[in-house]
């Protein structure tokens, strides 16, 4: 091979000697038979330029008619040979129904740089390595003998036509089936080594040429959804994709490229970046898939499927991320086992699916949950059957504490699981017990279940969180929150959640520090209702401010505060100020189209009415609440308040209602019944009935019921049962009920209940003979009420009765 005076073309890894026919990669020769080597020498020779098809029948095959599947095969195999698996387009690429253009950079060298053999002896035979090596030496040999069978038996003059066919067909799938063993061993060769399930995947964009906006973004979302039913793929997650964008300097919308895609797995320390494109062919489509190395940069496998039309490109996606599965490593019976097709795991039209689409970026980007209804909506009207489309409106429904119409969404959804996929079944299952029947403890098992099946998944954690907070499992639910945030470090509403859960927990400061963090990071996570909790907590007036103005005007979260506002002024006596925050948060709710928690505010007034002893309004208050919307957490509110204002049938109907209504819902059990009935026998004189009533809400009495961030309705038990104490004249129990109110200020925080603890506190201390301390508590709620309405019932009450202990 030391010959002088010849030139080698030089293309990536290859070297291709002109004079000899002869093909190397990095050194080591690559088995080519004769035509491959012309079709490939033609090819180079032209680099950048269109190759006409007939112009390669021509050249490569003089005065023998070659149909036009032998020349894609050859072509096919030539691609195969250079490492280049169906759709790549480093080397050779199709131009549809013309022909062919070699697209790799290709240079002249000097022969005395070309790859030296084993041998210094012109003809030695280089020995292969190993047995694979040979046997692929040997298949090439093969094939290449295959190859001129063909040529020489397409069109021989001397045999007839009938002949003639038989042959050619005999002969072509053989030299197929010799060329699909040598790709396959060739892939062996250079890609023994596979993923195995602790490495993760990026997923790109698909590159769209196409002209049909429709696919921007959709099929990136269903190719996401396909591979995310695999057990053993672990794809990298958006928000993770997200938080990488943004310290590279680039937006979380930015389109994730080939380069881009490369660099996001080398910083989150990936194995293989997957890009996709699609590109119109006539009415047909031609959907691709690579698999990139992310450190060497190299193809990994590719896979290549074509559409019929529009209506079959999600059908071809679906096959599209099967093939790349068993590609990638995974087992041929986990692919099949987990392979639910993607039209029925989402929704046969592309339309419905770019609103579907739309909408989930619209949360994990923005955080808006209301914003995103509208793409669901849209989505379910183009597909009423696409049932995650229901799971996503009763997701984002249930966020913005609307969980009538989030159980409803869900109720639909549920009905329509068998269709989806085990990751999506498993979630739907999971949200319809928590958000339809309200049974957390199915709820709970469903969503652990999904965290040991699918452990990279951020959604049942979150879930977990919120059901074990609802249970007053407040540590737990901290590691729960932890983990999801850990799992999706940009997506902003589980900041609010795990800061809302320090707070709970009576850890403010770590509360105001994820606050910090996500607001460092550039997130919005519209904690705004949590940082007004902490300014309460820490009686920084000046901050609850701050949160009231950063929200006002701001559609979806000013009704939250002005909700809260109108608590804090409730909870220093100012009655008409938190009736005037309350009309003011009712009407900003409706404004954002929040019908059910506009009625929940209105609830509360009658609530805080009762408590403070106008029961004339508090069943006004109550009337116009059901009037405006039904829901569990409503419901039970307005019979609270009847209850409270001496209307015993009215708040007995209501709690028959909500128990015929919500048989297995937790909260309604353990909790909202218990106090409602609790609360009717003390309005019969019936205390110690009272108190049997109250005992199944002990292991659940500190947990969180409401379903909103308003957390209006904590502790109920524990006032109610404080309350038979005293009416059973049982003053030290009663004292340790109210002091357990005290006690938890994350939780009890503004609500009414919390200023008059220290009220009962003193009625608990003076029936127990304990004046000086019965002294101490009246000082401190008269203290706290220094500046109350004076025309407030219970204000009169307490200021006569500590009057008497003078």
């Amino acid at each position: 091979m030391n010959q002088q005076g010849k030139d080698l073309y030089a293309f990536g890894p290859f070297r291709l000697d002109p004079a000899e026919r002869l093909l190397w990669r990095e050194g080591i020769p690559v088995p080519l038979s004769p035509k491959l080597a012309d079709t490939l020498l033609l090819l180079v020779r032209r680099p950048g330029h269109l190759v006409e098809r007939d112009e390669l029948i021509k050249q490569v095959w003089p005065n023998t008619f070659v149909k036009d599947g032998n020349l894609n095969k050859n072509i096919s195999v030539l691609r195969k040979t250079l490492g280049q698996w169906d759709g790549g387009r480093e080397y050779i690429e199709t131009v549809a129904k013309r022909g062919y253009r070699f697209v790799a950079a290709v240079t002249l060298e000097d022969i005395g740089a070309a790859p030296q053999l084993a041998s210094e002896e012109p003809d030695a035979i280089v020995q292969p390595n190993n047995a694979l090596d040979k046997e692929v030496e040997l298949l090439a040999a093969h094939e290449a003998k295959l190859q001129v069978q063909v040529e020489e038996t397409i069109s021989p003059s001397w045999l007839g036509p009938a002949s003639n066919r038989k042959i050619a067909v005999f002969v072509a799938i053989a030299a197929t089936v010799a060329a699909a063993l040598l790709g396959s061993l060739f892939w062996r060769s250079r890609h023994a080594q596979v993923l195995t399930n602790k490495e993760t995947i990026v997923l790109g964009d698909f590159a769209n040429s196409t002209g049909e906006e429709v696919f921007n973004g959709t099929l990136r979302q269903g190719m996401s959804i396909q591979l995310q039913q695999s057990p053993f793929l672990k794809l990298v997650s958006d928000e993770e994709i997200h938080r990488t964008l943004h310290m590279m300097g680039q937006k979380t919308n930015t389109q994730i490229t080939p380069e881009i895609a490369r660099e996001v797995c080398l910083r989150t320390n990936g194995a293989v970046a997957l890009d996709g494109s699609i590109i119109a062919i006539g009415t047909r489509y031609e959907l691709i898939l690579r698999a990139v190395d992310c450190v060497r940069g190299e193809l990994l496998s590719s896979a290549e499927v074509q559409a019929k039309g529009k209506n079959d490109v999600l059908d071809a996606l679906g096959r599209l991320a099967s093939e790349i599965r068993g590609k990638l490593g995974e087992s041929f019976t986990s692919v099949q086992r987990h392979d639910t097709p993607l039209v029925q795991v989402t929704t046969p039209s592309l339309e419905a699916l770019q609103y579907y689409n739309l909408g989930l970026n619209i949360q994990s980007q923005t955080g808006d949950f209301a914003g995103s209804l509208l793409s669901f909506q849209r989505a379910i009207k183009l597909d009423p059957n696409f049932a995650m489309a229901y799971w996503a409106m009763s997701d984002a429904y249930s966020t913005i504490g609307e969980t009538a119409s989030s159980a409803e969404y869900i109720r639909k959804a549920f009905a329509l699981r068998l269709q989806v996929g085990e990751p999506e079944q498993s979630i739907i299952e999971g949200d319809y017990y928590f958000y339809r029947l309200g049974n957390l403890m199915k709820a709970q098992r469903s969503f652990e279940l999904h965290t040991k099946m699918y452990p990279d998944a951020q959604y049942p954690h979150i879930l977990l969180a919120s059901i074990l907070m609802m249970l007053g499992r407040y540590e737990a639910a901290l590691n729960e929150s932890r983990e999801a945030l850990r799992l999706a470090p940009l997506f902003t509403p589980f900041y609010r959640i795990l800061a809302l859960n320090y707070l709970l927990s009576d850890r403010v400061e770590d509360a105001l520090r994820v606050a910090n963090d996500a607001h460092a990071k550039g997130l919005d996570p519209d904690v705004g209702a949590v940082l007004y909790g902490i300014a309460f907590y820490r009686d920084d007036t000046a901050g609850m401010s701050r949160e009231m103005a950063n929200a006002t005007g701001k559609l979806g979260k000013e009704d939250l505060l002005l909700a809260m506002q109108a608590d804090t002024a409730a909870y220093f006596g100012h009655l008409d100020n938190a009736q005037d925050f309350c009309r003011r948060a009712i009407l900003a709710a409706e404004r954002a189209g929040e019908k059910e928690t506009a009625a929940g505010y209105s609830a509360t007034c009658a609530l805080r009415e009762a408590l403070f002893g106008d029961k004339y309004k508090a069943r006004l208050l109550a009337t116009m609440a059901r009037q405006r919307a039904n829901g569990r957490d409503m419901d039970y509110g307005v019979a609270l308040a009847l209850a409270y204002a001496g209307e015993v049938n009215r708040a007995q109907a209501l709690a028959n209602d909500l128990a015929k209504s919500y048989p297995e819902d937790t909260i309604v059990r353990f909790n909202y019944l218990p106090t409602i009935r609790a609360k009717l026998a003390l309005e019969r004189s019936s205390p110690q009935q009272a108190l049997d009533i109250l005992a199944v809400a002990i292991p659940y009495e500190l947990g969180l019921p409401a379903y909103s961030f308003y957390n209006w309705g904590d502790l109920y038990p524990i006032y109610v049962r404080g309350e038979a104490y005293l009416a059973a004249h049982q003053g030290v129990k009663a004292a340790a009920e109210f002091q357990k109110l005290l006690d938890h200020r994350g939780l009890v925080l503004n609500e009414p209940i919390g200023a008059l603890a220290h009220l009962e506190l003193a009625r608990a201390y003076s029936i127990s003979g304990n004046t000086s301390k019965a002294k101490a508590a009246y000082q401190e709620f008269l203290t706290l009420w220094k500046e109350a309405d004076p025309d407030i019932p219970i204000y009169r009450e307490a200021k006569a009765e500590y009057a008497k202990l003078q």
